[in-house]
């Protein structure tokens, strides 16, 4: 009875918050008339809750290379991460602070990963808004996934209910970044605007080369170092899903007992790093042993992808990215006519992009992790659609230049 008071205070008390935000859209209108100075840049990630991603490894970029140049600023929710950033030299203010306040009303360009309100959406008038987004979509995003009931409300009643998320979501953006010209209708029309950059990711400079400087909180420094260590006498598997509501049927699928026994004879760690919204982490670390290792889902996965020999996904787009390192891949959908029907669409044929063996039980599973140099080609078509190759180790660096050209053509505002 009690968890269930509990609960409905906790409902009743977000729906409060949620709808008490309609008094902060006049102060959103009020922002745009505040001056904005061209050389201070804001950036967040995740609604202000983590220091990871494209903004992430951009951050650190335009302080590594032009700290003399750009005045760039992490903004958070979260003080542990201004308290990490701040110890390591670099700027960071928590939101609800004054300097907080501040410089998300004096910043010109606002840089984030889902929306601005990463950053600070009721100061964000006037501001030139680029999203660097989280990911090369297989699966539909945005105003192109149906299931979506915030962008695509079916009836009125959802339609009143997500009033306030769509004003605040922003559609369309300012800017969209994109990896590739293929990939561009595909951007265009899930986000609804011809607003896009053409330019490589900046975590994938990091992930392919050793022009960023990383930093990790100690959690994930830990990590790491476990990985590291793991790695000298091991072969490393990582698993990353995509979370959804069938996500448990892997351990349906899946002996724990013949997967350890399996994983000890062949000299592989089998790491698992699930997406932060998934439900199943608990059931994971119950499993945890010395051949099978579970990562904080919150963790940035980018600096450990450098260790890992194979990656096991579903449809995570996790693998694009991957693509990047020449590794291979292996496709774990067991789920997937399920998961078309009731989770997502997907933009192209499963089958088609998804360049590495597809194994739906534990026995396929473990053959393939035997033989898994077959699809060196696949990887490489795919790249090639997804990526200029040709500046993907520099997508930093041609961002920062667009981003100074758009600045030049918006020198009246």
């Amino acid at each position: 009875m009690m968890n269930k008071s509990v609960k409905r205070a906790s409902t009743i008390w977000n729906n409060i918050k949620y709808w008490s935000q309609i008094f902060l859209l006049p102060v959103y209108g009020l922002s745009h008339l505040m001056p904005r100075n061209k050389q201070i840049w804001v950036i967040g990630s995740t609604f202000g809750r983590r220091f990871a991603d494209n903004p992430k490894y951009f951050y650190l970029y335009l302080n590594q290379y032009h700290r003399d140049d750009i005045r760039a600023i992490w903004i958070s929710k979260d003080k542990s991460i201004v308290s990490l950033l701040s110890k390591n030299s670099l700027e960071a203010y928590y939101l609800y602070s004054l300097k907080g306040i501040w410089f998300a009303l004096r910043s010109k360009v606002y840089l984030y990963d889902n929306y601005s309100k990463d950053i600070c959406f009721t100061l964000s008038g006037g501001a030139i808004k680029i999203n660097l987004w989280h990911g090369i979509p297989l699966k539909k995003i945005q105003k192109d996934n149906q299931f979506d009931l915030v962008r695509n409300p079916k009836t009125h009643v959802q339609k009143i209910k997500w009033a306030l998320r769509r004003i605040s979501d922003e559609k369309p953006r300012d800017y969209v970044l994109v990896t590739s010209e293929y990939l561009r209708p595909i951007f265009s029309s899930a986000f609804n605007t011809k607003n896009t950059i053409i330019c490589g990711y900046p975590r994938n400079d990091f992930l392919i080369s050793d022009s960023i400087e990383n930093v990790m909180s100690d959690d994930e420094k830990a990590t790491y170092n476990m990985l590291e260590n793991e790695a000298i006498n091991n072969k490393i598997i990582l698993y990353m899903p995509t979370f959804r509501e069938s996500e448990h049927r892997f351990f349906e699928l899946i002996s724990i007992s013949k997967l350890e026994a399996y994983l000890r004879e062949h000299n592989f760690v089998f790491f698992v790093k699930l997406h932060p919204k998934s439900k199943i982490n608990d059931r994971f670390m119950e499993v945890q042993s010395e051949y099978i290792k579970i990562i904080n889902p919150e963790h940035d996965p980018y600096p450990l992808l450098k260790l890992v020999d194979v990656l096991v996904t579903d449809y995570s787009s996790i693998y694009f990215d991957f693509l990047l390192t020449n590794k291979p891949i292996i496709f774990f959908p067991y789920d997937l006519e399920e998961y078309l029907t009731e989770s997502r669409e997907m933009y192209f044929d499963y089958d088609e992009f998804t360049p590495g063996a597809k194994v739906f039980i534990q026995e396929e599973l473990e053959n393939a992790l035997l033989d898994i140099d077959k699809h060196h080609d696949e990887r490489e078509r795919i790249a090639y659609m997804v990526f200029n190759l040709k500046y993907c180790n520099t997508g930093s660096e041609n961002l920062f230049i667009y981003i100074l050209n758009l600045l030049h053509i918006h020198r009246k505002d």
